[in-house]
This record gives structure tokens, sequence and C-alpha cells, in this order.
């Protein structure tokens, strides 16, 4: 063990190693106050950038064919369950569509719902060949809904100029296409408002 003379000497060295810019009386004035601060700057690590996934452009989608339904897989029997999930799924979201529940809290949340499985009819349109197609809804983008009917044809009716009428459980809605111009994922989030009129 060392004495407290060379304990002394060994602390006074050390910290005139340490801070080379102080002169021996700040040193001894530190010492004797017995107040001695070192002071540690840890090296700041460098954040690594996550590498976000490049997913595949619109143009390689087209060419790949992923959002296309194959012809033999243009069914209406095969997407009957499909519908039957959504019915669910809607029955609750709304819990249960009771029929005290008041009509535009049913419409709001339908506004906001995944419509991949309900089946709609084409109710109004500016092109009369539109009106009465009635199907499971199969595909939804910004502009157009691929329906498939129960004459086992995939239509592909746009949704501006049209509207669309949804029924379950004896509650009917109606969709204006014009008003819907979004894709299934911005509708969740959109805040639609309630405007007096309407046209196609």
């Amino acid at each position: 063990p060392q004495g407290s003379e060379e304990a002394r000497t060994f602390v006074h060295g050390f910290l005139k190693r340490s801070m080379p810019q102080m002169k021996d009386g700040d040193i001894q004035d530190m010492l004797t106050r017995k107040a001695v601060v070192l002071e540690h700057y840890p090296k700041k690590k460098a954040k690594q950038k996550r590498k976000k996934t490049k997913g595949f452009t619109a143009r390689q989608r087209r060419e790949l064919r992923l959002f296309e339904i194959e012809p033999e897989q243009q069914r209406y029997a095969i997407f009957l369950p499909l519908h039957e999930l959504w019915k669910q799924y809607i029955r609750d979201l709304c819990h249960g569509l009771r029929p005290d529940t008041q009509p535009h809290v049913i419409q709001g949340k339908l506004l906001k719902a995944d419509l991949h499985g309900a089946i709609v009819t084409v109710t109004k349109s500016k092109c009369p060949s539109y009106v009465g197609i009635t199907g499971i809804i199969l595909q939804e983008f910004k502009h157009i809904f691929k329906i498939i009917t129960k004459e086992d044809k995939l239509k592909v009716v746009p949704k501006a100029n049209n509207v669309f009428s949804l029924e379950l459980d004896g509650f009917i809605s109606y969709i204006y296409g014009s008003k819907f111009l979004l894709r299934a994922s911005e509708r969740s989030a959109k805040k639609f408002k309630l405007k007096g009129t309407i046209d196609l």
C-alpha cells in the first residue's frame, strides 16, 4: 500500500498528464477541495441506415401480370366463400347491424371498409350498358372495380359516373363512384364530408 505522500504525488502526476493545459496551482486547488471530475466523452456510434426493401414498379407489376386473374379462376362459385367472409367482417365492424343503429353510422363505416368480397349492383350510370351489372368485387383500384358476375364473366366497371348499391341484412347503401376515386388503403384514412347534392 502507498503512503499518503506517494498517493498525493501519483494523483498530481496523473492529473498533470490527463489535463496538460492546467497549471500546477489549479491542480493543487482541485486537490485541496477534493473534487476531481474526469470528463469522458464516449464515441458516438454511427447510426446504421435501414435499407428499404425495393418493391416492384407499376411497369414491372404489369409485365409480371401480378393483378391479373387467370381465365380458369374467373368463376363466381369460387368467390362465394370470400363474400361470406366479407359479410361477417361487416357485421363485426358495425356491431351486428342492429335495426336500431343509425343509418349514417353504418354508412360512415362502409365508406372506409374493405369492399373486396362485397356483392354490388350498378344502379345508375351515364353509360346504360353498365346498369344492372351485379357481382362480387374481386379487385378495387383507384378508378375501377373488377367484378365477377353470376355468369362467370369478369367485368371492369369504372367508378366515375356510376352509382353502386350494396345490400346486407336488409340495409341498402349506395356508393357514388365519382366521390369514391381512391385506393382502398387511402380510403380507410380519409375523412368523408357530408354534402347536400350528389350528382353522377
